[in-house]
């Protein structure tokens, strides 16, 4: 994460917490969560300050979870009641370990070029068969906001991006409207991919 990003969410961490934790991200568990085991392993790719993963642990799912922000894995570890790990997607090297990768609103600070890598290390970290969820704001480029990459996918650019891997297969792609009051005009490109 770019000196810029970690000085705006060692500002904003926890009115990012504040804004995002009490929202309702069933809709989304219900796409996710039925293609993996019980019990199963999942790694929360980009956490932030845990929401999702402890929804995870209280249905009954094991986690490993990451934050590039040592400022929100903090906060993520307070709020799960487990370590998390600080890192970037770029330097993981986990082989063989996990059921699912939920990479909710977190793939998209990686720089277009180096998405093709960091989705072949997310496939590696994968069971045979393993799934994958995740989100990037609706649209085609990339943009910088308050020192925060954004790398913006539609439905054409997420094609270009998986024919560069060839290490999932499509299970669905939809969008939906941001789940947080106020913001429901943002649209989110979401996918659900299965390794092979």
């Amino acid at each position: 994460m770019s000196d810029p990003a970690q000085r705006y969410y060692k500002v904003h961490a926890e009115k990012f917490q504040r804004d995002t934790l009490n929202v309702d991200m069933t809709p989304l568990y219900d796409r996710f969560l039925p293609h993996l085991p019980e019990s199963g392993h999942i790694l929360d790719a980009g956490c932030g300050p845990g929401r999702d993963g402890r929804a995870f642990l209280e249905r009954g799912f094991r986690i490993t979870a990451f934050d590039a922000s040592s400022v929100m894995a903090k906060l993520a570890e307070k709020h799960i009641g487990q370590p998390v790990e600080v890192m970037r997607f770029q330097d993981i090297e986990w082989t063989n370990r996990f059921d699912g990768v939920w990479a909710c609103t977190s793939l998209l600070h990686v720089p277009r070029a180096e998405l093709p890598d960091v989705l072949c290390r997310l496939t590696r970290t994968l069971k045979s068969g393993g799934v994958l969820f995740a989100s990037f704001k609706y649209g085609c480029g990339e943009r910088v906001d308050q020192g925060r990459h954004f790398t913006d996918l539609d439905e054409d650019a997420l094609a270009l991006l998986l024919d560069q891997t060839d290490d999932f297969q499509t299970i669905e792609t939809w969008t939906s409207c941001d789940l947080r009051p106020g913001r429901e005009s943002n649209r989110w490109l979401n996918t659900l991919l299965r390794s092979r």
